[in-house]
């Protein structure tokens, strides 16, 4: 006798029954349309954004300047102060020499590989900043602690999201 695979919420099959032929299955495909609600601290970062600024919050009882902005501070739960404007410079905090493209396939031989990072934003509280990619960089260059900057696209490309900056380069 076959043991049955035991499936969470479902009916196990054993491989016999699988392939007999007789399990009745159907094939879909939604055509689904999804929306996200950035919330208020999100909303007015992205708006940030599109003007070419990097703005955080502060926590007036811990003084941090927390990054991405939140409305409260996730260490002592005190609603967030002030809106503080950072700079767009910062350090590589850690970073990836990545052989892979972002929908998981190989890049093709003689691409160069992406070159994601968290960068710790200037201005903003050690530890606190975004993960983005690096650009006119050699992966053998990138060091954890090197200076960089944004490199914004043109004011008329901008749309309000992280990738209104295209990439930080070295200082």
């Amino acid at each position: 006798m076959q043991e049955k695979v035991k499936v969470s919420g479902g009916t196990g099959l054993t491989e016999k029954e699988a392939r007999s032929g007789k399990i009745f299955y159907t094939e879909d495909s939604l055509d689904c349309a999804f929306a996200w609600d950035t919330g208020v601290a999100i909303n007015r970062y992205l708006a940030e954004f599109k003007k070419g600024n990097i703005i955080a919050t502060e926590c007036r009882q811990c003084n941090r300047i927390m990054l991405p902005p939140r409305l409260f501070c996730e260490l002592c739960f005190v609603p967030s102060g002030d809106w503080v404007y950072v700079k767009d410079t910062g350090i590589v905090n850690t970073f990836s020499i990545c052989h892979v493209n972002w929908d998981a396939s190989r890049i093709k031989e003689g691409e160069k590989p992406h070159l994601p990072a968290v960068i710790e934003i200037d201005g903003a509280s050690e530890g606190m900043g975004i993960m983005h990619r690096l650009g006119e960089v050699e992966p053998d260059q990138i060091e954890i602690g090197m200076k960089v900057k944004a490199v914004w696209r043109p004011k008329a490309e901008r749309t309000g999201s992280i990738t209104d900056i295209k990439y930080f380069k070295p200082l």
